[in-house]
């Protein structure tokens, strides 16, 4: 066993060892909009589930040399973002989007994703995915300079025909993806069940 204090490494160790931990991570496509209405569109993969009741979902988003990204300062500015899952049929084109570009380049114009009025929000979505969720921002917690946890209520849900059962997700017909360490993915593979214990 290897013991290792986390306070005795950089940032950068500490960042992969725990990418290469805790996986698989299911990868959130944010879009969110500026104040002036430019579109922004990343993936992250620090994101899952809070809450179902209210329905919320916390992504967090790393800030470069201590300033926000334009994600956490478009959620912070308006108070709005929708998240898709990534799937295999848009990993690629969203993989595109995770380049660094100045704040007023369009990633999914770049990136060729064809976008979707939302329902409650002001922020559009993407067409090319199966799963997506119209959220207003929560909670926004500053993690000590580092990083803005954004927790989202859902207020709008919109699922593909293909997944949507009876109230149930269907995970095969999802195709989701999920990140690994460094530029591995992976799909969501074998599937087993287990009853829990009463």
């Amino acid at each position: 066993m290897v013991s290792i204090d986390p306070n005795a490494q950089t940032e950068r160790e500490n960042y992969k060892l725990l990418i290469g931990s805790i996986i698989p991570r299911p990868i959130a496509f944010v879009t969110s909009q500026s104040n002036t209405g430019v579109m922004n569109g990343a993936p992250f993969s620090f994101f899952n589930i809070v809450s179902s009741n209210p329905p919320m979902i916390a992504v967090s988003v790393a800030r470069r040399a201590g300033e926000m990204k334009d994600t956490a300062k478009n959620v912070c500015d308006t108070k709005e973002f929708v998240v898709h899952i990534v799937d295999e049929s848009n990993v690629t084109q969203i993989n595109e989007t995770a380049a660094t570009v100045s704040p007023i380049v369009d990633e999914l114009k770049l990136s060729g994703l064809e976008t979707i009025s939302s329902t409650v929000v002001n922020v559009p979505g993407i067409v090319k995915a199966k799963v997506r969720m119209e959220c207003q921002l929560a909670h926004h917690i500053e993690l000590e300079g580092n990083a803005d946890l954004l927790i989202g209520k859902v207020v709008y849900f919109h699922f593909d025909n293909e997944i949507y059962e009876a109230g149930k997700i269907n995970a095969e017909n999802l195709g989701a993806i999920s990140r690994l360490a460094g530029n591995d993915y992976a799909k969501v593979g074998e599937v087993f069940t287990m009853v829990r214990p009463k």
